[in-house]
């Protein structure tokens, strides 16, 4: 509820020039495979994704090009009309220069590794994502002066 009243606050206060950032790793996936893809909860998890964002204006929804990280993100893109366009997490710097220069609402989907690292480079709090740990969305307001943290737990 704590949380649901601080965004709700925000939302209404925000000046016209903030924009939201959603990261997310990408959902549960199926083990022992190259290239895996979610597994039905993964599945399950990615659509329900879907809900949370609702009302949230996407402008772009970026994913890596693995199938694990395209079918958390495809569900997302699809309600809002939009193309998952594709990043390398080989140059997140880069990357994280874009999406402030951008200054959208966009949803980036990553890995445990690169997630991370990218919600350092855009100035939000530091976090760990363990190989096991799924379902954590991180939401980044970005003001003209900083950047405000948030993060909630996408059911399935």
């Amino acid at each position: 509820m704590r949380t649901f009243m601080l965004t709700l606050l925000i939302t209404f206060c925000l000046p016209s020039f903030a924009y939201e950032l959603y990261l997310v790793r990408h959902f549960e996936k199926q083990t022992n495979q190259s290239d895996p893809e979610l597994t039905l909860q993964g599945l399950k998890r990615a659509e329900s994704l879907v809900h949370v964002l609702t009302d949230k204006q996407l402008a772009v929804v970026y994913s890596t090009d693995y199938r694990r990280t395209q079918q958390t993100a495809t569900p997302s893109a699809i309600a809002n009309d939009l193309n998952v366009t594709s990043y390398d997490p080989s140059n997140l710097q880069d990357f994280a220069q874009r999406l402030k220069s951008d200054q959208q609402n966009a949803l980036i989907v990553g890995h445990s590794n690169t997630t991370p690292e990218l919600l350092s480079l855009l100035g939000g709090e530091s976090k760990k994502i363990g190989e096991a740990d799924y379902g954590e969305l991180f939401i980044l307001i970005m003001l003209e002066d900083k950047v405000i943290t948030q993060n909630i737990i996408v059911s399935d």
